[in-house]
């Protein structure tokens, strides 16, 4: 917009076409010649083609359009231009939206982004995190009110054959700085008891109690002392045997390797047994292991645990006695699970990640992933899948 007695404009200059070394450099060059000032700058490149978007002040009078057209004939790109108004857009943190799913197809963004208009709220950038293992993209949206346009996102991701996690945009995601993993079906792709109780005879009958207490059908510190009782007289060699047969869950040691290098610390918190996760932790190099401990009479199982039971309740209040010790505050926690007896923790962290979750405990966290790699977490924090890839490839070298 041009005002009388203005004695400077304000440009919008957008270039387009088949990116190379040197075409951004040239044009600031061109625009340091023409006195003009810089309010705003976004570039992306895809397959080769720049997009290149500045907002710029520049004084009356100086033929600036006709030295950016003659730029762009140069360096064979397009250039477009339009007269704006000078006052900068101003924006609010709104929410980050991320998209998760061996394939997102046009209909997965087509039910995201109409969500998102019939509320009245923006999508100001949308940015590819990664290709693989799953394709993951970020959109970064404003609009009010958030609460209502949270609720009504996550309603849809239930009809999504892709994972829609939503939180909201500030410091205390991007700060976040502990993550407290669940073991069983999170971190392994086991259930431990279940394998300690393969070697026992009684596997059918752990299972079936473990699937009614990780969806919440069963008080878990009863269930627990119920399953454990299958396990009398077993050979305690045999806690030695099970952590060789355990599985992790792909992508787990990426994972955790990455958080290692951006600084946080990480936790295990398991209904299982201290057997078994504290060697996991050590593997892994974690930093805080808390299970329940079975009972050791003569080499053998007793068929008793020692101690209190890490339940629901015990889970919440580890993360929380963790998060204490290294002055983190909640809403700096993340924490992962796929049972009922995590839900507590889930809710006490400020993200709670139900990973492969039974239906009540997706129904109640904040975000759900259902893709078979535990390092599809890290896009939900916004880490690209290139950054991981280069701080791997630099290790190994």
């Amino acid at each position: 917009m041009i005002v009388p007695g203005d004695t400077r404009q304000t440009v919008l200059v957008e270039l387009t076409g088949p990116d190379r070394p040197g075409i951004t450099a040239g044009l600031m060059l061109l625009l340091a010649s023409a006195d003009a000032g810089v309010q705003d700058v976004e570039q992306i490149i895809i397959r080769g083609r720049l997009s290149l978007s500045l907002v710029v002040e520049v004084p009356m009078g100086k033929d600036l359009i006709k030295e950016l057209l003659h730029f762009g004939w140069e360096q064979g790109v397009e250039v477009d231009f339009s007269i704006v108004d000078s006052v900068p857009s101003s924006r609010r943190p709104g929410l980050v939206v991320t998209l998760v799913g061996t394939t997102v197809s046009p209909a997965d963004f087509a039910a995201v982004a109409a969500t998102i208009a019939a509320h009245g709220a923006n999508i100001d950038r949308i940015v590819r995190l990664a290709r693989y293992p799953v394709m993951a993209y970020e959109l970064a949206v404003s609009g009010d009110p958030l609460e209502a346009l949270r609720h009504d996102l996550l309603a849809v991701a239930d009809s999504l054959p892709a994972d829609l996690a939503v939180h909201r945009e500030g410091l205390g995601r991007r700060a976040a700085r502990l993550v407290v993993l669940d073991v069983d079906s999170t971190l392994i792709q086991d259930e431990v008891i279940e394998l300690v109780a393969r070697h026992a005879g009684t596997e059918d009958e752990v299972r079936a109690v473990t699937d009614r207490a990780m969806k919440g059908e069963l008080d878990f510190t009863e269930s627990l002392h119920a399953r454990v009782a299958t396990l009398a007289g077993l050979d305690a060699s045999v806690l030695d045997q099970v952590h060789e047969e355990v599985r992790f869950t792909p992508g787990a040691r990426t994972f955790i390797r990455t958080l290692h290098r951006l600084g946080f610390h990480t936790a295990i918190v398991s209904g299982g047994f201290t057997a078994v996760t504290d060697k996991l932790a050590a593997e892994l190099g974690i930093g805080h292991a808390y299970a329940n401990t079975l009972e050791v009479v003569d080499g053998k199982l007793t068929g008793k645990v020692v101690g209190d039971v890490v339940d629901r309740a015990g889970k919440a209040a580890i993360l929380h006695r963790i998060a204490d010790e290294h002055g983190v505050a909640l809403d700096q926690v993340v924490a992962v699970g796929d049972g009922a007896n995590d839900l507590d923790m889930l809710n006490a962290a400020g993200l709670g990640v139900a990973f492969n979750a039974k239906p009540v405990v997706q129904e109640a966290a904040d975000t759900a992933l259902n893709v078979p790699y535990l390092d599809a977490i890290l896009f939900v924090l916004g880490v690209r899948r290139e950054e991981i890839e280069a701080a791997e490839a630099a290790d190994a070298g």
